[in-house]
């Protein structure tokens, strides 16, 4: 049993390693607006990489709410819903999601359709691709925004008209690698990098395209008590490269608690519960260690996800997944 443990976390390196060159290269040419950020992006994985649809071998629903710099008035907040499955028995994952993203007078929803295809590489290992489909609505309102009515002419003409349910589409792909106690995937959820009022006066409004690499490992320290770490890197061209690396432990297959560090951003702790094999609850509380973590109005942010897995029979599921 050793003998085979050793050789998965080789191979399970080996790959990482590849993964890890495939994304400096392609860091080179990803453009700086970023996506949504989530600090249990471990438990929302469809949401940055289609390739995991279907991956949990049933149907899985999951909610999340984000509040970012609570007491900082316009702060990010999110919401994501997403619902995916395995499709019979030919490796196809079929996944619908809802993303939310505001900040300030600006409000972006995406809805989005995942597909993905597995392929058996062994016994336990299994190779996914996956595509995205997006349809992207952008709401601005310019209306919220304190204007100086004093100055010469009156307020600025391009602020007096809202932006409603600003259409465009969007493609996205990735790849995702998993055995029972090991995980690696890279994507790249939006390709098409869509610039909003583009040759108008403004030209704030652009989508970048976000480069995600996640890995992550469950050690079995005893009979119960499991060990997982976790990295997130995500690259966006004008921006500076986020990592995020995680650990945490759960004790009897029931309750999950950890840590996370943001690369020069935040700290993080994290608890979840397994309230039943199919039921998990989790929650997230981050502090900045920037100059804006030591603001009087800003309380942290709190993170709280809920994922419920349609589970028919016990033998389908030996404990409950980690990820």
């Amino acid at each position: 049993m050793m003998p085979n443990l050793i050789k998965n976390i080789l191979d399970s390196n080996q790959l990482l390693l590849c993964l890890f060159a495939v994304a400096m290269l392609v860091s080179n040419t990803v453009q700086s607006q970023q996506d949504a950020q989530y600090t249990q992006y471990m438990y929302n994985t469809v949401s940055v990489n289609p390739a995991y649809a279907g991956s949990r071998g049933h149907i899985s629903i999951a909610a999340l709410h984000r509040s970012q710099w609570v007491g900082l008035d316009g702060a990010p907040t999110t919401q994501t819903l997403n619902l995916h499955s395995p499709i019979g028995y030919r490796g196809v994952g079929l996944g619908i999601s809802i993303v939310n993203d505001k900040i300030g007078p600006t409000s972006e929803t995406y809805f989005d359709g995942d597909f993905s295809y597995t392929i058996y590489t062994s016994q336990e290992g299994r190779l996914s691709f996956g595509l995205k489909a997006s349809a992207h609505m952008l709401d601005i309102r310019f209306s919220e925004l304190n204007q100086d009515y004093t100055n010469p002419g009156g307020p600025d003409p391009t602020l007096q008209q809202d932006v409603d349910n600003k259409f465009s589409p969007n493609i996205g792909a990735g790849v995702y690698y998993h055995t029972e106690k090991f995980y690696a995937g890279l994507s790249v959820p939006r390709f098409l990098q869509t610039t909003h009022f583009d040759g108008e006066a403004l030209s704030t409004a652009k989508e970048q395209m976000n480069l995600y690499l996640i890995t992550g490992y469950v050690f079995d320290l005893n009979t119960n008590l499991k060990f997982k770490p976790a990295l997130l890197t995500k690259i966006v061209q004008g921006a500076p490269v986020q990592v995020d690396v995680s650990a945490n432990f759960m004790l009897n297959d029931k309750f999950i608690v950890g840590a996370a560090y943001r690369w020069d951003a935040a700290l993080s702790a994290m608890v979840g519960f397994n309230i039943s094999n199919k039921f998990l609850i989790g929650m997230a509380y981050d502090k900045e260690t920037t100059e804006l973590g030591q603001a009087t109005f800003n309380d942290g942010s709190f993170e709280i996800i809920l994922r419920y897995d349609f589970i028919k029979e016990l033998g389908n599921l030996k404990s409950p997944r980690f990820f």
